[in-house]
């Protein structure tokens, strides 16, 4: 491996302190007493008070005999004065520095130490001449040596340039973003509180989290493609789970009054600013309910994430402003796609359809059923087109193979999807718990992957095997939480609330 001429001075350094007896990588736990964040938001309660910090050293300004520094821990940063006098021991005139504390400041502290490194800091909270809450350093310990010099982002007038900002280098190398880009964090704190805020609003409602299988032999609960892989023991080919739900309603049939699992899907399909091939999803079920219960539960809780996460149920989504607040608009697809084409899809044959959605530059439409011609109708002239929350309802029932008939409307479903700013954030059902309907609309499915279309679910017989015990009236939901999450933290592409975005190879 070919070092830049900074890694070789930082590993010379690091040998440097061994040589002196410092150990660059200390085992000893640093007991920390105060955070940045903490200290300045509330300096009056901090003031002369002692103080054990602990960080990554950010910028060092050397003036003689004094510096200062800035420290950058889990909260935030903070300045620490560090003079000579405080952390290098005494030294009588004419003398020659021989151990680590006389030469602590102007050998370790100057010298050795780089900007990446770790420190801890001993000390007491002050304010500055010019005003600036600071840590006044009495003693300092090195805690990890950092070997790689990181990109140092400037500012001027509180604006970033020169910075560690392409997106593919972020995306790989998401430790360094976190250090170096402020804001950062935050999102990816804020899609840890939507998590949290779920959980609270799911537990406190009675219902059960669970964990279901991830390799599956065969990939229902949806319609996408698999990955497919091989389990050596079995000698039978898995598929990554592309849902949780048909695990999920075999716990209902066993007697569980909700239940609900938040885990990761992995669907072998495209990728875009919208979509990751492994992403994360809630999926709910509760008994007894139905897609009208299920509506309103929906707007609450999405109400009551917005307002933890932001402190507001509105948010700020590139030029739109999104407002969470409950209720939300209530439109059936076919009422949609006439209110925003004219066009009265409803009592228009396949045929039809087929003609009409290539007109829009829909592919692929002879491998498609009437139901998948609608959706993609919609796709093309609606969906884009709902900023609010706004659940979609009443599917046709091609569409939706896992979905109760519409109690009054023929050929319709009682399924809704939510559409905030323009794309899909949830889908639900009340669920088809007729055994001998769901094995006929499975046979359907199949009919249509034989006509070509990959997304086609299969018989699961084990699962009908459970729905011919009964499953009572439920009704389910799954949310993606990674578009949550790029709607509740304002951001424009899914890459940026996944920690660690599916990407390709690196080239070495």
């Amino acid at each position: 491996m070919e070092l830049s001429e900074q890694e070789l001075v930082r590993r010379q350094s690091l040998e440097t302190m061994r040589t002196l007896g410092i150990n660059p990588y200390p085992a000893d736990e640093y007991v920390v007493t105060g955070y940045s964040k903490d200290i300045k938001n509330n300096f009056e309660a901090w003031d002369g008070k002692e103080v054990r910090i602990a960080g990554r050293l950010m910028s060092k300004r050397i003036m003689g005999k004094a510096s200062f520094i800035e420290l950058q821990d889990s909260k935030g940063r903070i300045q620490c004065y560090v003079s000579r006098d405080d952390i290098q021991a005494p030294i009588a005139e004419g003398e020659t520095p021989t151990t680590v504390e006389q030469q602590m400041y102007n050998v370790v502290f100057k010298k050795l130490l780089d900007i990446g490194d770790f420190i801890g800091i001993e000390g007491f909270v002050f304010r500055t001449q010019m005003g600036e809450i600071s840590i006044h350093a009495k003693k300092l310990t090195v805690l990890a040596k950092s070997l790689r010099p990181l990109p140092i982002v400037k500012y001027k007038d509180g604006v970033a340039y020169d910075g560690f900002n392409d997106p593919e280098q972020r995306y790989r190398q998401r430790y360094v973003d976190l250090i170096v880009n402020e804001g950062v964090k935050d999102t990816f704190l804020k899609r840890a509180t939507i998590i949290r805020t779920m959980r609270q609003v799911f537990d406190e409602a009675g219902y059960t989290e669970v964990e279901t299988p991830i390799l599956q032999q065969i990939a229902g609960g949806a319609s996408a493609r698999p990955f497919i892989t091989h389990h050596n023991t079995l000698d039978v080919d898995m598929y990554l789970r592309i849902a949780t739900e048909l695990y999920l309603k075999r716990l209902i049939v066993g007697g569980f009054e909700g239940v609900y699992e938040i885990g990761r899907n992995f669907r072998n399909e495209g990728m875009d600013r919208f979509h990751n091939p492994e992403f994360t999803c809630v999926e709910l079920y509760v008994q007894y309910k139905d897609y009208n219960w299920m509506m309103g539960f929906t707007e609450q809780l999405l109400e009551k994430i917005a307002i933890a996460v932001n402190g507001t149920t509105t948010v700020q989504v590139g030029d739109n402003i999104v407002d969470f607040k409950a209720p939300y608009r209530r439109l059936p697809i076919l009422d949609a796609i006439k209110e925003k084409t004219g066009k009265d899809v409803e009592h228009m044959t396949e045929e039809e359809l087929r003609a009409y959605a290539k007109t829009l530059g829909v592919a692929d439409t002879d491998k498609m059923g009437k139901g998948k011609l609608i959706d993609e109708i919609f796709g093309e002239t609606c969906e884009g087109t709902f900023i609010q929350p706004t659940f979609i309802t009443d599917y046709p029932v091609e569409m939706s193979p896992l979905t109760k008939l519409h109690r009054s409307k023929s050929g319709l479903t009682e399924r809704f999807e939510l559409m905030v700013n323009g794309k899909e954030l949830a889908n639900a059902y009340s669920e088809l718990n007729d055994p001998i309907d769901q094995y006929n609309r499975f046979v359907e499915q199949m009919k249509l992957a034989d006509k070509g279309d990959d997304e086609a679910m299969v018989i699961d017989h084990d699962f009908m095997r459970a729905l011919e015990y009964g499953m009572p009236p439920t009704s389910g939901i799954g949310i993606g939480i990674d578009r949550l999450a790029l709607l509740m933290t304002g951001q424009s592409t899914i890459q940026e609330v996944l920690l660690f975005p599916t990407m390709k190879p690196e080239v070495q």
